[in-house]
């Protein structure tokens, strides 16, 4: 039924937008995921976030343990509404909690900071399996939870008096070499034929005006066999 009720309301958009998802929707990955940990200045907030879009990086977790996650939206662009984001903030500490949840689903909990045994950029394996990377605070970076329990550390070589570049500027500079790397592997990285109709249903319901009302009359028509 999904993909009857796909079709039904593909045709309340344009055909290129259409066409746009399912361009964008092939080369969207959940291998990789970003976790954000009590990131509060909207600009980098909504600049990661973009970056996300971009390269094609469908899932954001927002830990939430200190500071409210803002978005600006002359920054973001929209981009949030094509992104998957899970937000965590009902309990005192979340990073615990959401690193066991995302080890559970067979993902490597990758920190990004400059030190620690760190792996550089240029040598991470991504051959290793799914792996979400974890970006801390503007200034005191990732907390102790998340640093110890992480299983590597990534860093971006740096050859001047800086040891740290502004979180949106990593994202942007991890992800783009990140990416690059998935497409060029043998990697199946691809979201599966499931997840592309969920997330294709979710966009049309959102691009096009009344769509619940649209949405209401596929299901009379469907119950009354019309279609």
């Amino acid at each position: 039924m999904t993909n009857q009720l796909i079709e039904y309301l593909s045709k309340f958009a344009t055909e290129s937008r259409v066409e746009q998802f399912r361009t964008v929707l092939a080369q969207r990955t959940r291998h990789i995921k970003v976790v954000l940990e009590d990131i509060f200045q909207p600009h980098n907030a909504s600049a990661v976030l973009r970056t996300c879009d971009c390269f094609g990086i469908q899932d954001v977790h927002i830990i939430e343990n200190q500071y409210e996650y803002r978005v600006n939206p002359d920054v973001a662009l929209g981009s949030a509404q094509w992104l998957s984001l899970f937000r965590h903030k009902p309990k005192p500490d979340n990073t615990l909690s959401v690193i066991s949840d995302l080890k559970a689903q067979g993902y490597k909990i990758v920190a990004t900071t400059p030190h620690t045994n760190d792996v550089s950029l240029e040598d991470f394996d991504l051959e290793r399996g799914k792996f979400a990377l974890m970006f801390g605070s503007e200034r005191p970076g990732l907390s102790p939870v998340a640093l110890a329990n992480a299983d590597e550390f990534l860093k971006i070589p740096m050859f001047g008096f800086t040891e740290s570049l502004n979180i949106s500027v990593s994202a942007a500079i991890i992800l783009n070499r990140l990416r690059e790397k998935l497409q060029n592997s043998d990697i199946q990285w691809q979201l599966s034929e499931l997840e592309q109709n969920v997330l294709m249903l979710s966009w049309l319901r959102q691009s096009i005006k009344k769509s619940h009302l649209i949405e209401k009359r596929f299901f009379e028509d469907f119950n009354n066999n019309v279609l």
